[in-house]
C-alpha cells in the first residue's frame, strides 16, 4: 500500500502519478505515487522503502481500506484528548470565568457532548468514500469554496499545535526552571513531527498505546490531590454575570471539542467501506466524551485550590509561575522525583494531541491547488510543524489569553461549518445515497458553492452579534450576560444563521445549475 519495489518500476517506467480519477470510482491505487522519473516520483519511492505514507487526499480503493479495527478510531480520540491541553480548558473555568465547581461542571458536560457530536458524524464519511474530510467538504461548499474552508483549517491545525506545544513547554519548565520555554516547543514539535511523518498507521499506533501513561499519571494526579484535603467546592453564582460566564466558558469548552470536526474523515479513511456506522459513531463518540469530561473535570477541581487562603498558597503560587504546569507540580510536590517524572510525562502527551494536528494540515495544503497536491504529504508534514513552532516561541508567555480567544473562534467557524454540511447532507443530499464520491476531483460536477459562500457570510454575521472577546462585544452578546462582557452566544447564533440562510437559498441554485 504504501510503495513499489525498484525491480516493478523499472518494468512501468511510462506510468506517471496521477492524483486525477484512474478508474470510474476516482480512486488511486497505491503503488501509482511512485511511478515515473520526475522528482517527487523519485521522493516518493525512497519514501516508500521506509513504509512512509505516499498517500494524500487522493480516494482510496476499497482494496486498501484493511484497517477493521474499531478501537482504533476510539484510541484515536482517547488519547488526543486524554493530554494536559484539554485539563487547562477546564482550569479556565476559574481563571477566566470565575465560575463555582457544580456550574463549571455542568457547563463541560453539556458543550463537550454537544460539540463531538459532529466529530462522531464525520467520521462515519470516511469509510463509505475513502476521502478525507478536506476533500468531502467539496460536496457542501463546492471545489473554490473548500479551498477558502482548506485556508481556515490550515490556520486552526497550526493554532492548534502552536497552543498546545506552548502547554506541555510549561510542563517541562515547571519541572526544571532552567529549560526556557522555546526549547519545551522544540522537543515536543520534533516528537511530534517524527510520527506524523510517517503517516496514518504510525499515527494511530502511537495513539492506541499512548493514553496508558497519560491516564495513569492522571489517576496518580487525581489519588494525590484528593489526599491532600484542599478541594475547595466554590459557590455557583447567580444572575446575569453567572449566565454570562456560563455561556462564555461553554463557547471555550465547545471550541475545544469540536476542533476535531473539520479532521474527522481523515482518521478512518482507511475503514472498510461495509463497516458498521452507528459502531464508527460511538466508537468516536466514547474515544471523545471519556478524556475530555475526565481531564477538564479535574482541572476543575485542581484549579479551586488556589482559593485555599493559608496565607503560603502553592497552587496559586505554581500556576501564577508556570501555569498549568505550575499548578499540576504543586499537586505532585510531595512525591518528589517521581512528581516531577509524571510531569515530563504529561508534557509529552501534548504529542498525542497533536498529531491530528499536523497530520491533517498536510493534507489540508493539498486541497489548496493542484501543484500543492502534487508535493508529497510528509513534505506538507515539514511546513506545517515549523508553522507552528514560529508561532508557539513568540506566545508562550500569552498563552491563557490565546487559548480562550483561539478556542472561541474555532467554536464559530466550525459551527457554521457544521451547520452548512448537515443541512446538505439532511435536506438536499438526503443522507448517504445522494453522494457520488467519484466527482471529488471534478470542479464542473461538484456543487458551485456559491450558496454556501453566502450562508458562511450570514453565519459570521450571526457570530459577530453573538461573541463576546475582549476586543468586541457583539450586540445580542450583551444581553447574554452583565455588562460590560455579557455572554458569548456566537456559535450557536452562526450555527443558526448558516442553517436558516442555506436551507432558504440552495433551491434557487438546484434550479440554476442544476448541481
Amino acid at each position: 500500500m504504501f510503495g513499489k519495489h525498484e525491480d516493478d518500476l523499472e518494468k512501468c517506467p511510462q506510468v506517471v502519478k496521477t492524483t486525477l480519477d484512474t478508474g470510474s470510482d476516482g480512486a488511486v491505487p497505491g503503488e501509482t505515487f511512485a511511478y515515473g522519473n520526475s522528482l517527487w516520483a523519485k521522493i516518493q519511492r525512497f519514501a516508500g522503502k521506509f513504509n512512509i505514507e505516499q498517500r494524500g487526499i487522493e480516494r482510496v480503493p476499497p482494496e486498501e481500506q484493511t484497517d477493521t479495527s474499531y478501537f482504533n478510531i476510539g484510541s484515536m480520540w482517547l488519547a488526543a484528548n486524554m493530554v494536559v491541553s484539554s485539563f487547562a480548558i477546564g482550569v479556565l473555568g476559574k481563571s477566566l470565568f470565575y465560575l463555582g465547581f457544580v456550574d463549571a461542571i455542568l457547563v463541560c458536560l453539556f458543550f463537550n457532548m454537544l460539540g463531538i457530536m459532529t466529530v462522531s458524524f464525520f467520521s462515519c464519511f470516511g469509510p463509505l468514500f475513502g476521502l478525507r474530510q478536506m476533500v468531502l467538504s467539496r460536496f457542501w461548499f463546492g471545489w473554490w469554496g473548500t479551498k477558502f474552508i482548506a485556508c481556515l483549517n490550515v490556520l486552526a491545525c497550526i493554532g492548534w499545535s502552536a497552543a498546545n506545544v506552548i502547554v506541555g513547554a510549561q510542563f517541562l519548565h515547571a519541572v526544571n526552571n532552567n529549560v526556557p520555554g522555546f526549547a519545551g516547543v522544540l522537543v515536543i514539535a520534533i516528537c511530534t513531527f517524527i510520527i506524523t511523518f510517517a503517516g496514518y498507521k504510525v499515527v494511530h499506533l502511537y495513539e492506541y498505546w499512548s493514553w496508558v501513561p497519560t491516564f495513569i499519571v492522571f489517576m496518580i494526579v487525581l489519588g494525590t490531590f484528593a489526599h491532600s484535603g484542599d478541594f475547595v467546592n466554590l459557590s455557583m453564582d447567580v444572575g446575569k454575570s453567572e449566565l454570562g460566564n456560563c455561556l462564555s466558558f461553554g463557547s471555550t469548552v465547545y471550541g475545544f471539542a469540536t476542533g476535531w470536526t473539520s479532521y474527522a474523515a481523515d482518521y478512518t479513511v482507511y475503514q472498510p467501506k461495509d463497516r458498521s456506522r452507528r459502531k464508527i459513531f460511538f466508537s468516536a463518540w466514547t474515544g471523545l466524551i471519556v478524556p475530555l469530561l475526565f481531564t477538564q473535570f479535574l482541572g476543575i477541581a485542581i484549579m479551586s485550590a488556589t482559593s485555599l487562603n493559608d496565607g503560603n498558597n502553592k497552587y496559586q503560587a505554581g500556576y501564577a509561575a508556570s501555569g498549568n504546569g505550575g499548578l499540576l507540580a504543586a499537586v505532585l510536590e510531595p512525591l518528589g522525583g517521581f512528581g516531577k517524572f509524571c510531569l515530563v510525562i504529561l508534557a509529552l502527551s501534548i504529542v498525542a494531541n497533536n498529531c491530528p494536528n499536523i497530520y491533517s494540515v498536510s493534507l489540508t495544503l493539498q486541497v489548496l491547488s493542484r501543484y500543492s497536491q502534487k508535493i508529497p504529504r510528509f513534505i506538507w508534514v515539514f511546513g506545517g510543524s515549523c508553522a507552528s513552532v514560529a508561532i508557539a516561541i513568540p506566545g508562550y508567555s500569552h498563552f491563557e489569553t490565546i487559548l480562550e480567544n483561539f478556542m472561541n473562534v474555532i467554536g464559530y467557524w466550525l459551527a457554521i461549518y457544521s451547520g452548512i454540511a448537515l443541512a446538505e447532507h439532511f435536506v438536499f443530499k438526503r443522507g448517504f445515497s445522494g453522494y457520488r464520491p467519484e466527482i471529488y476531483d471534478k470542479p464542473n460536477e461538484l456543487p458551485p458553492g456559491i450558496v454556501a459562500a453566502i450562508a458562511f457570510c450570514f453565519g459570521i454575521a450571526g457570530a459577530v452579534t453573538g461573541m463576546s472577546q475582549t476586543w468586541f462585544v457583539g450586540p445580542i452578546a450583551k444581553h447574554a450576560g452583565a455588562l460590560p462582557f455579557g455572554g458569548d452566544v456566537g456559535f450557536e447564533l452562526a450555527f443558526a444563521f448558516s442553517v436558516v440562510s442555506y436551507i432558504f437559498l440552495r433551491p434557487f441554485e438546484l434550479k440554476v445549475f442544476g448541481r
